[in-house]
C-alpha cells in the first residue's frame, strides 16, 4: 500500500453505512467513515496518529477484500480546490491534518449506523422495555415515541438538561437512549460521555441522531462510546433496525 494512495467507499460499503445494521468492525467503521476519495492514506494517517495509525494498512486491505472501498485515482481539480484551505501550510508537515480536519468538517454527511451488543441485557418473561427519548423537537419526539411504543417500549421524553437529569433519575434504568446532538442547553456528545461514565448507566445502548452531521461528529459519537450514529430527516424502518440491532433482537 503506498503513502499516496486515495480510496473511496464503494456502493457495498455505503450501503454498510446506511442500513442500520453495521456487521464489520469498529475500526473498519471509522476508517470508512474517513473515506472520502480525496484524502490519501497519509493524509488520513496524520490525523489519526500513532497507534491507529499502524493499523491502518491491515484494516484497507480488510475493506478492500469485503468490497466496501476501492482505489481511486486522485482528482487534481478537487485537490487544488482543498488545498486552497491552508495555501501557507503545503510545505509543513500540518499541513495534511488541516486539510484533513477540514474535509471531516463538512456537513451534510448521511449515516445510519448501529453495532450489535455483544451481551444484551436479559429481561425477564413480559417485561416491557423503556426508553428514553432526548430530543428538543417536540414533533420529532412524539414521533419517535409513536413507533417505539408500537415496538413494545415505555417512553420517557427529555428535551433540556434539567429534564435529562430528571428523566434519568427515576426508575427503571432505560433499556435504549435516542439522544439528540444539538440540545438548546446541552450538547449530546457530552450527555454521552456521562453516561459511558455512570456506573449504572454505562452499558445503557445509546443511538445518536442529528441534522448536521460531519464526518468529524460521526467519529467523535462512535469513539465516545455511541451504539449508533443516524442523521435526520430519520427513517421509520431505519431507525426500528438500528433499535433492534443494538438491542441484539436481530
Amino acid at each position: 500500500m503506498q503513502y499516496n494512495d486515495i480510496y473511496a467507499v464503494t456502493p457495498k460499503g455505503q450501503q454498510e453505512l446506511r442500513s442500520a445494521a453495521t456487521t464489520i468492525s469498529p475500526p473498519e467503521v471509522e476508517l470508512l467513515v474517513r473515506l472520502d476519495g480525496i484524502l490519501s492514506m497519509a493524509q488520513i494517517r496524520q490525523s489519526v496518529g500513532e497507534p491507529t495509525g499502524a493499523t491502518l494498512d491491515n484494516t484497507v486491505k480488510s475493506l478492500l477484500a469485503k468490497g466496501l472501498v476501492t482505489q481511486v485515482q486522485p482528482d487534481p481539480f478537487a485537490a487544488s480546490l482543498q488545498f486552497q484551505l491552508s495555501p501557507t501550510a503545503l510545505n509543513e508537515a500540518g499541513a495534511e491534518a488541516d486539510f484533513c480536519a477540514a474535509t471531516l468538517k463538512k456537513s451534510n454527511y448521511y449515516v445510519r449506523i448501529a453495532r450489535k451488543r455483544e451481551q444484551p441485557r436479559q429481561r425477564a418473561p413480559g417485561e416491557r422495555l423503556s426508553a428514553i427519548v432526548v430530543d428538543d423537537d417536540e414533533h420529532l419526539a412524539k414521533f419517535l415515541s409513536h413507533y417505539l411504543t408500537f415496538e413494545g417500549f415505555d417512553i420517557r421524553v427529555a428535551g433540556s438538561r434539567a429534564e435529562v437529569v430528571a428523566e434519568f433519575r427515576k426508575p427503571p434504568i432505560p433499556d435504549l437512549v435516542l439522544l439528540d446532538v444539538m440540545l438548546p442547553d446541552a450538547d449530546g456528545f457530552d450527555i454521552l460521555l456521562r453516561i459511558r461514565s455512570h456506573p449504572q448507566l454505562k452499558d445503557i445502548p445509546v443511538i445518536m441522531l442529528t441534522a448536521k452531521a460531519t464526518r468529524e461528529a460521526v467519529l467523535k459519537g462512535l469513539a465516545s462510546g455511541a451504539d449508533g450514529y443516524i442523521t435526520k430527516p430519520v427513517e421509520t424502518e431505519s431507525l426500528l433496525q438500528a433499535v433492534r440491532t443494538v438491542l441484539g433482537s436481530q
